[in-house]
């Protein structure tokens, strides 16, 4: 995934290119993203070239290539005589699938802080980055990230630093993993289970115990629909 500065720097330095054949200067990216410092411009670079999208060519000044786009980026083909490897998307209801292969067409979401897959944190409060996320995992409806701080939700396969997909919902089955609101004031990201009138929010990891609430102590507040993780 990329973030929106590192999107635009990558179509201004494909269309300079396409439309002379040569990248434009660190002064020029520098203006175009509007940056105050090339310091900025070097960490967007350095972040393309390690996500693959461009390649510095050696022995020449200004020499940027332009690997791939966005929509280009999938897996790539797997070594002869190994079996390719297919991630998981995490749905609710614990059910895990393939990953569709990623559709050109891409949305951009708004990440919107931290959110506790353990004891619960302050409710997400404000917008602190955008991502570009495939369309082919998103769907119909509003969604937004979360990037999960805990360990509550390993046996899921949700780790601490990883970045999930939800869909803004106020309704979710049973079984189902949600961004719960808490007594109106911390959110949480837990599978819920209801049980007449009574609320559970279940962990996925066995340190941890499941918590109770009562019908009006919890708000969901949207539904794991998807899981984002760098290796780098």
């Amino acid at each position: 995934m990329l973030t929106k500065k590192q999107h635009e720097l990558l179509m201004f330095i494909h269309e300079r290119i396409k439309e002379t054949g040569v990248s434009p200067s660190f002064d020029e990216m520098k203006e175009a993203l509007d940056l105050a410092s090339k310091s900025g411009i070097h960490r967007l670079i350095t972040a393309l070239e390690e996500r693959g999208f461009i390649r510095r060519l050696a022995h020449r000044a200004r020499a940027l290539e332009v690997v791939k786009m966005p929509e280009q980026a999938t897996a790539a083909a797997p070594a002869k005589g190994r079996a390719p490897f297919k991630p998981d998307v995490i749905e609710g209801g614990g059910r895990n699938r393939a990953v569709p292969q990623a559709a050109n067409d891409v949305r951009e979401l708004p990440l919107l802080g931290k959110i506790a897959a353990g004891t619960p944190i302050a409710a997400i409060q404000h917008e602190q980055d955008r991502f570009f996320v495939p369309e082919s995992m998103l769907g119909s409806g509003e969604h937004y990230l979360l990037e999960i701080e805990g360990d509550s939700m390993i046996e899921a396969g949700i780790f601490d630093g990883d970045t999930v997909v939800i869909k803004r919902t106020n309704n979710a089955n049973n079984g189902e993993i949600v961004v719960a609101l808490v007594e109106g004031e911390e959110a949480t990201l837990k599978r819920l289970r209801r049980k007449g009138q009574s609320i559970a929010l279940e962990p996925a990891n066995r340190a941890y115990e499941t918590r109770i609430f009562g019908p009006d102590q919890v708000e969901v507040q949207g539904k794991l629909v998807g899981l984002l993780r760098r290796y780098h």
